[in-house]
């Protein structure tokens, strides 16, 4: 099988890989290449729920006619997904990027790609960020452009800190002396030490993620109330995503605002969380790409609720797909390419805390020096 031109792809590594064409004008043919890439962390990265020195993605290539594009997703253990099951699912996408297909009419092929199998969100995305990046190359401007946004309203974004021992916790927040706010994961019998340890260097806001680490509402109370005298602005999802009664007697009794992070997945949760919280952190790999997490956040503030665009850790392929939406957004913890040492490309970046989006057309994303 003949692989497709894609002008990116020799920026990639070696990977699983499906490739579609079908015989038509070459303006009309579209070709894709689904790749999975290894991306190496500085620090290991320890949440309540793993603890890794890398992580895979998926890469989806698209390109018709002269434009080529790139998306990514990074799949989620705890939704069931696997970078290396991606390319099982280039069948069911060929029947949607078909030559008839409209590229113009994007949010109709997203949707009808969402439709063709269940979950595969990571992948779901990585073909929605391609495809919104081929339409703003093809139509000569930014993403955001296209979005009608304006990339002066982007919102300062968190640097994160895994959990580690308090030695490290240090050296971790001195290594983020450029960010403003830092993002702490908690949810151990260790965060008081870890707090501890980041107060020991740094006076800045924090804001906290305890990742459903916190197995009771009064162990959640009782933590969240000493984290309120750290300094600590909110915390996202304190208790398990089922957990929802419960949030509802913790928040009587904190004085921060909770985001939903885990319970916070797909459009039609908006309103079922909007009870009992102040906020959703939304993500593309989770809800499916651009379109999606718009959609949801739109459905937030209809409803009231504060937003704020996280990620995984992921390329700036996909943090900066996610930027483009952020000046929508009341908050951003969108750093996951700031913490491996390998990107294959540069996009957003950050100045002072702020990000700043790139201005060419499409994504604007650009090799790696």
């Amino acid at each position: 099988m003949q692989e497709a031109p894609v002008r990116r792809r020799d920026l990639l590594g070696a990977g699983v890989a499906a490739l579609s064409t079908a015989p038509a004008p070459a303006e009309t043919l579209t070709r894709f290449r689904i790749e999975t890439r290894r991306l190496h962390l500085r620090h290991t990265w320890t949440t309540t729920m793993s603890s890794s020195e890398y992580r895979d993605v998926i890469y989806f290539q698209l390109q018709r006619g002269p434009v080529a594009a790139i998306g990514e997703g990074a799949p989620i253990v705890r939704y069931g997904e696997a970078a290396a099951d991606a390319a099982k699912f280039a069948g069911q996408i060929a029947e949607v990027l078909t030559p008839g297909a409209d590229l113009g009419a994007y949010r109709k092929v997203i949707d009808a790609v969402h439709r063709k199998f269940p979950g595969q969100w990571a992948l779901k995305s990585a073909v929605d960020i391609a495809i919104h990046d081929w339409v703003g190359q093809q139509a000569g401007m930014p993403v955001y452009r296209l979005l009608g946004l304006d990339p002066l309203d982007t919102p300062i974004t968190t640097f994160s800190i895994g959990i580690d021992t308090p030695e490290i916790t240090r050296q971790k927040v001195r290594e983020a002396e450029a960010y403003p706010v830092l993002k702490i994961k908690v949810g151990l019998d260790s965060d008081e030490k870890t707090i501890e340890a980041v107060r020991s260097v740094t006076k800045k806001p924090l804001r906290v993620d305890a990742n459903e680490g916190w197995k009771s509402k009064e162990e959640a109370v009782r933590k969240i109330n000493w984290l309120e005298t750290q300094g600590v602005e909110f915390i996202e999802q304190p208790l398990p995503a089922a957990m929802l009664e419960e949030m509802n007697w913790v928040r009587k009794r904190i004085h921060i605002p909770v985001f939903a992070d885990e319970a916070s997945l797909h459009p039609a949760d908006i309103p079922r969380l909007a009870p009992y919280f102040d906020g959703v952190n939304i993500k593309l790999d989770k809800c499916g790409g651009i379109l999606e997490a718009l959609r949801m956040i739109e459905t937030a503030r209809s409803l009231g609720l504060k937003t704020m665009l996280g990620c995984m850790i992921s390329s700036s392929v996909a943090v900066t797909a996610a930027a483009h939406l952020s000046p929508l957004v009341d908050h951003a913890d969108l750093d996951g390419n700031l913490l491996i040492r390998d990107d294959p490309f540069t996009g957003v970046q950050v100045r002072e805390g702020k990000l700043l989006l790139p201005g060419g057309p499409g994504l604007g994303l650009k090799p790696a020096a």
